[in-house]
């Protein structure tokens, strides 16, 4: 008992430093010319200087959103090629536990209310025990009102449901056909595995664990014309959110791209026929291109926040070497768009009253 009175301790401590921390390196970053001196740098040794930096940053006048709602892209790392992937696998690095834990601390305390942890594959990572612990440390220690994972499901086992189920409010399952050809073609697939069988066990585990179940679909040349109502229907997912195929340059588009997206790219007419063939799907949410480019919060796996204004993903510094309030200036979140495409929603399963 007293041991786990000290862990508790220990754990709210580090915390309250890591706040501090943050807060101290956003006013050394003020009050510092740019860029940044490292002498200046409060980060560990050996992994910031090896991120590749920005050739310009603007700083924005308008006050510094809150990073209520926040997409850490913690690794790269994936054993899909879908061809249209937007966040590829550049790097393999992910930041130790401890420094992740740190920045996540430091963004509860600027007002996250919401993690989302996405890749890359998440469970790529340590077969899933990395986030397994971010999972758990979110809702656990920080106590955060929603915590969720997005991944293609094929490394998920039910032993880490029943490992880490309860800290989770949301997984969402990436689904782009129910036609395993297609998926074939779109590269979201290993192996013999099919990918639409593995979806229903995930949604059967997600309803024994009580973690409220998502389907993530991306709309490209391959899928737009194809009738999802029955598959959709039946799995019955808290949301199905549905996005237009976008091209982020030296991510799936230009020379410096591992991927080339451009042959799945679709025009707004077909996005729009595929949403009035959906239209009477009650958990349907639809995100085209202008909704999506600046209205979500992206932390890379340098913790630094990324900036899509311009086509491309502009990072910031990093929040554990300048604070989030400083990093998140140059992050070109619209907040605006973010409620409008409601981006805050009823997101803590608690709230939910779900027949799980």
């Amino acid at each position: 008992m007293q041991l786990a009175l000290l862990a508790r301790l220990l754990s709210v401590g580090r915390g309250v430093l890591a706040a501090l921390r943050g807060r101290l390196g956003a006013l050394c970053w003020s009050l510092a010319p740019l860029p940044l001196p490292l002498s200046l740098s409060l980060s560990l040794p050996g992994w910031r200087d090896s991120a590749p930096r920005p050739q310009r940053e603007q700083e924005w006048d308008d006050a510094p959103p809150t990073p209520t709602s926040v997409n850490y892209h913690f690794t790269r790392q994936c054993n899909y090629k879908c061809g249209f992937c937007f966040h590829t696998a550049k790097t393999s690095f992910v930041l130790p536990l401890e420094e992740a834990k740190r920045g996540l601390a430091m963004l509860k305390e600027a007002g996250m209310e919401k993690i989302n942890f996405s890749g890359g594959e998440p469970f790529i990572q340590d077969r899933g025990e990395f986030v397994g612990e971010l999972v758990q440390f979110c809702k656990q220690e920080l106590e955060l009102p929603s915590v969720s994972i997005v991944s293609n499901g094929s490394l998920i086992r039910k032993q880490w449901f029943q490992k880490y189920g309860e800290y989770l409010d949301i997984l969402a399952i990436s689904c782009d056909s129910f036609d395993e050809d297609v998926n074939v073609l779109i590269g979201r697939r290993q192996g013999k595995k099919n990918h639409v069988e593995n979806l229903h066990k995930l949604r059967q585990w997600c309803r024994e664990y009580a973690v409220a179940f998502k389907i993530n679909s991306v709309i490209n040349r391959f899928n737009v014309e194809e009738d999802m109502n029955e598959q959709i229907n039946a799995l019955n997912p808290v949301r199905w959110k549905v996005f237009q195929c976008l091209l982020i340059e030296g991510e799936n588009s230009g020379e410096d791209a591992l991927r080339e997206a451009e042959k799945f790219v679709i025009s707004d007419e077909d996005f729009d026929r595929f949403l009035d063939r959906h239209k009477d799907v009650s958990c349907l949410v639809p995100e085209s291109n202008q909704k999506m480019r600046d209205s979500y919060l992206i932390l890379d796996e340098y913790m630094r926040f990324l900036n899509c204004r311009n086509g491309r993903k502009e990072p910031s510094k990093s929040i554990l070497d300048v604070g989030v309030e400083a990093a998140i200036k140059f992050s070109g979140f619209d907040e605006k768009m973010f409620l409008k495409r409601g981006g805050k929603y009823v997101w803590s399963k608690a709230d939910m009253k779900l027949d799980w």
